[in-house]
């Protein structure tokens, strides 16, 4: 059991890792008080060892460890990665490369959505993890041994796990389909918390363009001051207030103290000036510069339809084992209903070849839905005495 705290230690063990073919990657990190999740350690796993890295040793500089994960000799391998990537670019700017994450290739092997680490850990290594020091304070120093030993177990089994996987995707060949996945994780726009941007979080709370307008200013307010003061947003405004300062839409600091979820005394603060400041931006706003606001899909045939796509997902979903939230979201199908053409990953790559082209064919009335043995099957015609004769015969 090794925990590094200098950076000669870390230095060696990188060069150790360096020779590898892949390494197990994970973090422990607290994000509680912060905007910016605090790393406070770092795992990582080869055949041949593990440790565990406390990044919060005094003088330590992770340098060797950013340099191994732009390695592309060395397959980074993490689960459920995002949250740990988002960690590493903001810490250095660069996403480890070449890049897999278990969870993602777990819902193209039929493990389900979103699995976690420890469901897959027992179903592919049979053995229970260990979630005593789940919740335990990583930023305490020393670290003890309980937790050391819980932060390896995330790296140590992970192998396996790895192994498994890709031996799966080998023999069905859907490696290219995770590979796919991993553009998006290894994309920098997945991680830049641009303010202007902050307003999508609550997109759908905003009926009225002027509403959005005041909501759109407001967000990026808030999220510059959440940012600027590295402390999560809900210390700032709670996303209820926002919600309500951008329908009243307060031009004057006694109006806005009169919003029961404004924190007290806030409209005689630096901070009340500047939201003041920031509704005005709104209400001053080109309406025609504005994004367009979503409408609720109206209509029985629409409706209709992305109930039926929903059974055809869930029937691609068991025949192919691929996880449903992997394939299609709601959002999309709503939008397959409407738009033949539309541009959504469920009508373009691996996704199409096995739903988005039943999709579009249920669509148009030439694919049906019935129930053989208590299970959902597709059948596909070309003409009304076709479907007849199909019916007759099922």
């Amino acid at each position: 059991m090794t925990c590094i705290s200098t950076t000669i230690e870390l230095h060696a063990a990188c060069a150790r890792f360096a020779q590898q073919s892949f390494v197990t990657v994970d973090t422990e990190f607290l994000r509680e008080t912060t905007f910016w999740p605090m790393v406070c350690v770092i795992q990582i796993a080869s055949d041949d060892e593990a440790v565990a890295i406390d990044a919060l040793a005094e003088g330590l500089d992770l340098g060797p460890f950013f340099e191994l994960m732009t390695n592309e000799n060395v397959t980074k391998v993490f689960h459920a990665a995002r949250q740990d990537l988002e960690i590493i670019w903001h810490l250095s700017q660069i996403i480890p490369s070449p890049l897999f994450d278990t969870q993602v290739a777990a819902m193209v092997c039929g493990f389900g959505d979103q699995v976690s680490y420890g469901d897959l850990v027992q179903a592919i290594c049979k053995v229970s993890v260990d979630k005593s020091s789940r919740f335990t304070d990583w930023s305490r120093r020393p670290l003890t041994e309980a937790q050391i030993v819980y932060a390896l177990a995330d790296v140590t089994h992970l192998r396996k796990v790895y192994r498994y996987l890709i031996a799966e995707l080998e023999k069905t060949g859907r490696t290219s389909w995770v590979r796919d996945e991993m553009s998006v994780l290894q994309s920098p726009a997945t991680y830049e918390q641009h303010p202007d941007n902050a307003w999508e979080r609550l997109r759908g709370r905003a009926r009225k363009p002027r509403d959005l307008a005041v909501l759109m200013e407001v967000a990026a307010w808030r999220e510059r001051e959440a940012q600027s003061r590295n402390v999560p947003r809900s210390r700032v405004l709670k996303d209820d207030a926002l919600i309500d300062i951008a329908l009243a839409a307060p031009k004057d600091a006694e109006t806005l103290a009169y919003l029961r979820s404004t924190p007290r005394g806030m409209e005689k603060s630096r901070g009340g000036a500047e939201l003041l400041a920031a509704i005005q931006r709104g209400l001053s706003r080109d309406p025609k510069s504005l994004p367009k606001l979503e409408r609720p899909r109206s209509g029985s045939n629409g409706g209709a339809t992305v109930e039926l796509l929903k059974v055809l997902l869930r029937q691609v979903s068991e025949k192919s084992g691929v996880a449903a939230k992997m394939i299609a979201t709601v959002e999309e199908l709503e939008v397959i209903a409407s738009d033949d053409r539309a541009k959504t990953p469920a009508l373009s790559g691996w996704r199409r070849e096995i739903f988005g082209a039943k999709a579009l064919e249920l669509k148009h009335g030439r694919l049906a839905l019935t129930v053989e043995k208590g299970k959902v099957v597709a059948l596909e015609w070309q003409d009304e005495h076709e479907l007849a004769s199909g019916a007759a015969t099922h």
